[in-house]
């Protein structure tokens, strides 16, 4: 069974299908759907049996023998965790035969209104916790959609007043139907299982197909071996790092599909510098034996850091919004502000279905690649590379860059070329005279012969074996998490500039990581090259300057450019239209010419980023794998502990002496810790 915490695929079929009832709770949002709404007697069924021990929490993928078991599974964990369940809707087909059903939490929707003189009050809060299951071809349940996050109070203790509750007794257990002690592990430590590859899961080399010429769904093409290297994988980072989060999707024959993980770490890194991130699927794109996609952000250092990734078995729609979600889910739903992503159709798809807010940018470097590949055989190839990289870097207005376009396809006869009308038609979402509303931390190179490195870069290239990845993994997260933290102590202990050039690089020195601040030095070093700065014309408060500079193009060849500033005094507000400070977020030296010309000693305070401080507060910078621990901070003494327990488990399940000897040494130990506990303070 594949897990997640939340998804919302459709499935066509289902408006084929009929139903008896078309009542449904309130805020349902299957409007399109209907099915029996209620309470259903679903207790003469849990009266026969007992709750499941420290039960998991619903995920997308999970798999049962009947209707009734979905619903004990979930009965027992509400109780676990403190609400009551009720059937919300069930669906019939023609047959009479249910085949799909939702459970939400007893407090879902709103009570009808009573006409009565003394109505009961309303206890229900509408509240969206719930589970969506239907019934598969193997005739399995499938649950489909999950949401966990209730919109009031809940307490483990509260259980026991639910009316779903009343008829589980504490005396039994029961667990789920697993194929054997094996599973049950798997499931306990995983939350999922992985299929081995040899013989039981491997790559189907029949052809994959079911019976009656049915196709088999996609899977990942593993050699013998892959699976259980993915579970080692898995199951050492999970020792490791106890908040380590990974999905896995298996298809309909209990194959792999797709892959997503992700650790604490990045997690958190995620919650400090979720505004921009980028999704590198260049392994799909080049045919790499490890079908990797990694996300991808930018920390205070301009450093890339890593976000999570993922193996898909195709790049179809369907995988691509699998893996977003199980990626945005693991990020508590909360989504950036922008993705830059490579050129790719069904990718732009499932990123307006998974972040429909989000802006969507084309990794620009990588559409300038693709251009011997897909217009190498023209004649004058070269010409039009030449006239292409002009028409897109030099304009800075959509009007200029939308004529020189018009100009140039029809100059060199290529107006009908497929790919150039597919580039036309996503102009806004890679040309830089369209992005310049978007923030985008210097993630996306926009400059001529900027390229987008890899993560994995100098770990994995398009014949490294995916065993030969895992091993790599850890090395090249060790490498970049120690590139940011040497960057965080030269950061702390590099002093203000002695000599600046302006007081705009005095102020930023104080402030700004190092690599950020050489990065601004270069725009401080660019105003001399702005050697005109003239007020054009007034609008009201604001006053747009021209700004005259040098640049260098085609080589040594230079040439003068006017950049347009628009200046407001009064609101200290500053914007240039090559759109520098939203593209790398710092100003430029446009909008710095213009600000020192009106007198501004310092820049505006809307205009110095948080994100790029040297004194930014995050909560992970304190490396667990070492030996610092922070003793103030409860989780840090908890991860701490929990690292130290594990390679105790580790030699006391070795033999039946040494499990013995661990059990008492635990035993001694706690005797110990409930002593410290009980002693009274020291004076």
């Amino acid at each position: 069974m594949g897990f997640l915490c939340k998804d919302s695929l459709r499935h066509g079929r289902e408006m084929e299908e009929e139903c008896l009832n078309t009542e449904s709770v309130g805020n349902d949002d299957d409007a399109d759907e209907c099915g029996i709404e209620g309470d259903c007697a679903m207790t003469e069924y849990v009266n026969q049996t007992g709750v499941i021990e420290n039960p998991l929490p619903p995920s997308v993928g999970m798999e049962f023998e009947s209707y009734e078991d979905v619903y004990y599974f979930y009965n027992c964990y509400a109780k676990q965790q403190g609400f009551g369940i009720r059937v919300s809707n069930t669906w019939y087909r023609k047959s009479k035969e249910r085949y799909r059903g939702k459970l939400s939490c007893s407090s879902a929707g709103f009570k009808k209104k009573s006409e009565a003189n003394r109505p009961r009050p309303e206890t229900r809060t509408g509240c969206p916790a719930m589970v969506k299951f239907r019934l598969m071809e193997n005739k399995r349940w499938k649950i489909i959609e999950v949401e966990l996050e209730h919109n009031h109070l809940i307490t483990p203790g509260s259980g026991k007043f639910y009316k779903s509750h009343k008829i589980i007794g504490p005396g039994t257990k029961r667990t789920l139907q697993l194929d054997g002690p094996e599973e049950v592990q798997k499931i306990k430590l995983f939350r999922t299982v992985i299929v081995d590859a040899e013989g039981n899961g491997g790559v189907d080399n029949d052809g994959g197909q079911f019976g009656n010429d049915v196709l088999l769904p996609s899977q990942l093409k593993l050699k013998e071996g892959d699976a259980q290297a993915v579970q080692s994988f898995f199951f050492r980072l999970q020792l490791m790092d106890p908040n380590f989060f990974y999905v896995v999707e298996l298809n309909e024959k209990g194959y792999m599909r797709n892959l997503f993980w992700t650790d604490a770490r990045s997690r958190a890194a995620y919650g400090c510098f979720c505004d921009v991130i980028a999704i590198d699927t260049m392994c799909l794109t080049y045919k790499f034996e490890v079908p990797l996609v990694a996300f991808i952000g930018v920390n205070h250092h301009g450093q890339p850091i890593l976000l999570g990734c993922g193996m898909l078995a195709d790049e179809t729609t369907e995988s691509y919004t699998w893996l977003l979600r199980a990626w945005l889910t693991c990020m508590l739903g909360r989504p950036p502000q922008a993705i830059i992503t490579d050129h790719h159709k069904t990718l732009q798809t499932a990123v307006a279905d998974v972040f429909p807010r989000a802006s969507h940018c084309f990794y620009l470097s990588r559409i300038v690649q693709r251009i011997p590949e897909t217009l190498g055989e023209l004649f004058d190839f070269e010409a039009i590379k030449v006239s292409l990289s002009k028409v897109v870097y030099c304009f800075l207005r959509p009007e200029e860059f939308e004529a020189a376009w018009e100009e140039m396809t029809q100059h060199h006869g290529i107006r009908d070329h497929k790919w150039i009308q597919t580039l036309y038609e996503d102009r806004k979402r890679w040309v830089p005279a369209y992005l310049k509303e978007t923030f985008l931390a210097g993630m996306l190179p926009l400059q001529q012969n900027e390229t987008a490195a890899s993560f994995f870069e100098g770990y994995l290239d398009r014949h490294t074996s995916l065993k030969e990845f895992m091993d790599n993994y850890d090395q090249a997260l060790h490498a970049s998490r120690q590139r940011e933290s040497l960057a965080d102590m030269d950061s702390r202990n590099s002093s203000f500039m002695l000599k600046p050039r302006c007081f705009f690089e005095l102020q930023l020195s104080k402030l700004y990581t190092n690599e950020i601040q050489r990065r601004f030095e270069r725009e401080v070093e660019g105003m001399y090259s702005c050697f005109s700065t003239r007020q054009a014309y007034v609008d009201g408060q604001v006053m747009t300057y021209l700004v005259k500079e040098e640049v260098e193009v085609e080589g040594s060849k230079r040439e003068t450019r006017d950049f347009e500033v628009m200046y407001n005094a009064s609101e200290m507000d500053v914007l240039c239209v090559c759109g520098l400070f939203n593209f790398s977020g710092f100003l430029c030296r446009h909008a710095l010419s213009v600000l020192n010309q009106n007198g501004l000693e310092e820049i505006p305070p809307q205009y110095i980023l948080t994100r790029w401080r040297k004194d930014m507060k995050r909560s992970y910078v304190l490396d667990h794998s070492c030996r610092g621990i922070d003793i103030n901070n409860p989780i840090h003494r908890y991860d701490h502990l929990y690292k130290c327990i594990v390679r105790v488990v580790e030699e006391g399940r070795k033999s039946q002496d040494c499990s013995k000897a661990t059990q008492q040494a635990l035993a001694d130990m706690l005797s110990k810790l409930h002593l410290v506990e009980h002693r009274p303070p020291a004076m």
